[in-house]
């Protein structure tokens, strides 16, 4: 369906894994969580039920071409222009697309955050702001071990070798570059308290948005 009322301000929130992305969308959207919503790119990984499950779990996740980025800008295309969409959902613990979609309708506001959302310009163009969250490796590297083995059904070691082997090197190859697209560049190796400063800057700017929407 289609809300010719809303058209949406778009912001990119990316960043390596662990850097804190998530918690700055989740803080963001608190100002008025009816309308400001998140997307995640992480949705948006292509399905691997194809491939042996042994297999899927040697597979690069961190490089560009593990996502669907074709349905992606499809879908942003269409939020743009006020037109819900029917959003995917990955379960990680098979790396296989689920099956049911996400109702998901526009918002005045819609955060989306991933690490790879400012590797590609066809992407890029689409955000009104666009925000890059820089932590150093090992504090990256921490952050995701306790997700991993926590939430996505890994191992500690399954981990490990997916960061060293994978998820640093395309860092540094595909996402640290991204840092000179951002409009702002946000600063996570402190503590919460350190970092509120930052999101109090970029809280202005959605409030800014906000009220221009009423």
């Amino acid at each position: 369906m289609k809300n010719e009322n809303i058209k949406p301000f778009l912001v990119a929130i990316a960043g390596g894994t662990g850097s804190g992305k998530t918690y700055i969308a989740k803080k963001l959207q608190a100002i008025d969580p009816k309308r400001i919503s998140i997307v995640s790119h992480d949705n948006y990984y292509k399905d691997r039920s194809n491939v042996p499950i042994a297999d899927r779990k040697k597979l690069n996740y961190d490089e560009p071409s593990a996502l669907d980025n074709q349905l992606f800008i499809e879908q942003l295309k269409q939020l743009k222009k006020g037109v819900g969409v029917d959003m995917p959902q990955y379960d990680f613990s098979t790396h296989t697309r689920k099956t049911d979609t996400i109702p998901f309708s526009p918002t005045p506001i819609i955060l989306i955050e991933g690490i790879l959302i400012l590797e590609n310009s066809d992407i890029r163009e689409l955000f009104d702001l666009k925000i890059f969250v820089d932590v150093d490796a090992d504090i990256r590297l921490a952050r995701r071990l306790k997700r991993d083995v926590g939430e996505r059904d890994r191992t500690f070691q399954e981990s490990i070798n997916q960061y060293l082997v994978s998820a640093q090197p395309m860092y540094d190859l595909y996402v640290e570059p991204g840092k000179d697209y951002a409009d702002l560049i946000v600063q996570n190796n402190g503590t919460v308290d350190d970092l509120a400063d930052a999101i109090t800057t970029i809280e202005s700017r959605i409030r800014e948005v906000l009220g221009s929407c009423r």
